[in-house]
């Protein structure tokens, strides 16, 4: 692992800590594309559409304790 990549880690870790209360297990589980739906809802970029049920069956799989 690159010091650039682990310090980017460890920087993001941090943020998703403080933002979506995720322990440093939730942030490793997470796929990017979760992590910047989250980031995207909380900015304001979240599109209009709501959530398949498939979508939030797949956060529920990989988030099954909140």
């Amino acid at each position: 692992m690159s010091a650039r990549f682990a310090d980017a880690a460890v920087r993001l870790a941090g943020l998703a800590g403080v933002a979506f209360g995720w322990r440093p297990a939730h942030f490793w589980a997470a796929t990017p594309a979760e992590l910047a739906a989250l980031v995207a809802a909380i900015g304001g970029e979240a599109g209009a559409t709501p959530p398949t049920p498939e979508t939030i069956a797949t956060l529920m799989e990989a988030f099954p304790d909140g």
